[in-house]
């Protein structure tokens, strides 16, 4: 399966009104720090609503039980940049995850 990736943009900051593009659908999405650094990967049904989940509250909605993750987002959140993925299935989404938890190394792999 080839993935069609985003260009890579920098992650918004919600408390300077930024807005997040990324499918409303199932897909991936992947974070990396400016200077190369790969920060976490994902797979969601609805790419949009789950990466609104990697800031820490009031940031971020919804729920994560992965505090130092988020924490670290928000802390490094001027030199975080991602990109998605859409898929046309929750399927193709994680076989698009299991590619990228195979193929490289992550702050966080989990």
């Amino acid at each position: 399966m080839e993935i069609k990736w985003s260009d890579w943009r920098p992650f918004p900051d919600p408390r300077k009104g930024g807005i997040l593009t990324a499918p409303f659908g199932p897909g991936c999405y992947e974070l990396r720090h400016r200077d190369g650094r790969l920060v976490l990967f994902g797979t969601a049904g609805h790419v949009a609503s789950r990466m609104t989940s990697l800031l820490p509250a009031p940031f971020g909605a919804g729920h994560r039980d992965n505090a130092r993750k988020r924490t670290f987002v928000l802390d490094h959140l001027e030199d975080i940049e991602y990109r998605t993925s859409a898929s046309e299935t929750s399927g193709q989404a994680k076989v698009c995850e299991r590619e990228l938890k195979s193929s490289n190394t992550y702050i966080f792999p989990t």
